[in-house]
């Protein structure tokens, strides 16, 4: 199934059902035409959150330095890819198939209904066939799609922080672990329809069930990694590793920008009604309206805080605007949006330092964007939007609770088998080099040639 109906008219509006008792003009619209189009929305919101994950990849390969941009590019790639398999081969059936409360099924592989099979391999489309496998409002195969995707954005998280000393494969390893059974296992509490959804815990598109996972993985990975090299003196100054390429982070905060709107606009769960259109345009007003005011909000901060404007902060302004966003994006009022990811910009601003003055590296911002962000977003559905603040609070500190535990223990776990870290001369010779064998710019390195 779908994510679990939310507490709104239409829950979501995802199941056939749901649609036809919203009102008549959900009623007006066939049933196979709003297989159409909640089809159609899965899969084109889904391919725009796919698009993050080269907007992932942009940033941070403009935070790190030089000679670790390979490595991290390798990382992007290699954590989607990991996370798409897992959350195939086990991850969406402990997230939504079978929801016990705390856990779905541990069934293998997730693949088309037998109804949309039997459609598939029909001599003819009878009306009997085309109604048992378009009465569940969408295609099967578009959910999984759209569902995925959400996945790997989690996994990105991690590697930003994480970037420029840890080992690429106990990296994966950890992705692994991450998309294939901790991220499923507390999203089965929300969007599964799990302890968290019966309790009325509400959380739109992800703040807390994406963004704050990432956050809370990274963040213990980052306590137990350790700090790069030379980031943090003996005397508690710490010590600037700016990035090599900020036009790119630039361009990458801009495509993270646009495939949140399939972040978010998706998440509706449906374009089979009018109903659900208004809906959705609100979602995508509300998305760019927060994005905009986490910018100007981190600007303003970052000039009172450190009398000069710091483009990267800004960038995370943005970022954190969007996250904060997500959890409530369907607010009607638009001007709550500025609200809600204003704050959400000036809290990334604010934590960043604070995590640097608590020796916690975070190489491209991500937790303080992320997991602070992600909070606070959560939070506000409790203050503007309508939800239950105390369910909120609950929710945030269960979810907080269990990823720290879990992915802190698997942490530990890599670094006393396989090692977390590269060595200090693999470190200042770069990733790139050490881990790869190669360079992303090689006619700039040492002893190269431009050819």
């Amino acid at each position: 199934m779908a994510r679990y109906l939310r507490n709104t008219a239409l829950g979501g509006g995802v199941l056939a059902l749901a649609l036809a008792v919203a009102g008549p003009a959900s009623a007006e619209v066939p049933g196979e035409t709003q297989f159409v189009f909640n089809t159609f929305s899965f899969l084109v919101h889904g391919f725009l959150v796919m698009w993050m994950a080269a907007g992932f990849a942009m940033l941070e390969s403009g935070l790190v330095r030089t000679k670790n941009t390979a490595a991290i590019c390798l990382k992007n790639i290699a954590l989607y890819s990991t996370a798409g398999i897992l959350y195939y081969l086990i991850g969406y059936s402990l997230m939504y198939v079978d929801v016990s409360g705390f856990i779905g099924s541990f069934s293998l592989f997730y693949n088309p209904s037998e109804a949309e099979l039997a459609l598939l391999n029909a001599d003819e489309a009878t009306p009997e066939l085309v109604a048992a496998a378009t009465e569940g409002g969408y295609s099967v195969a578009s959910d999984w799609f759209f569902q995925m995707v959400f996945v790997a954005t989690a996994a990105s998280i991690v590697s930003g922080t994480l970037a420029e000393r840890i080992k690429v494969w106990p990296f994966l390893i950890f992705v692994v672990v991450l998309t294939g059974i901790l991220y499923p296992i507390q999203g089965s509490w929300t969007w599964g329809g799990g302890w968290l959804a019966e309790m009325g815990f509400s959380d739109f598109a992800g703040s807390t069930i994406v963004h704050s996972v990432g956050g809370w993985a990274a963040l213990t990975g980052a306590i137990i990694l350790g700090p790069r090299k030379g980031k943090y003196g003996p005397d508690g100054r710490v010590n600037a590793m700016p990035g090599a390429n900020l036009p790119l982070a630039t361009l990458g905060t801009f495509v993270l920008w646009f495939g949140w709107f399939g972040f978010n606009g998706g998440s509706q769960l449906a374009l089979g009604s009018g109903l659900d259109a208004i809906a959705m345009s609100i979602v995508y007003v509300n998305t760019n309206l927060g994005a905009a005011a986490g910018v100007v909000a981190a600007l303003v901060v970052s000039q009172l805080m450190f009398k000069k404007i710091d483009l990267t902060f800004v960038l995370n302004g943005a970022i954190a605007g969007l996250v904060a966003i997500t959890a409530g994006p369907d607010l009607q009022n638009h001007a709550m949006a500025l609200v809600v990811g204003g704050i959400g910009g000036a809290l990334a601003v604010i934590a960043i330092p604070l995590f640097d003055k608590l020796r916690i590296d975070d190489v491209v911002g991500a937790i303080s964007a992320h997991l602070v962000a992600g909070v606070w977003g959560t939070l506000a559905v409790g203050i503007f939007g309508g939800g239950d603040l105390v369910v909120q609070v609950i929710g945030i500190a269960a979810v907080g609770a269990f990823m720290v535990v879990a992915s802190g223990a698997f942490w530990l776990l890599l670094k006393a088998t396989v090692g977390l870290r590269v060595s200090d001369e693999d470190e200042e010779l770069g990733l790139d080099k050490s881990e790869l064998g190669m360079e992303a710019y090689p006619e700039f390195g040492t002893g190269s040639q431009a050819i």
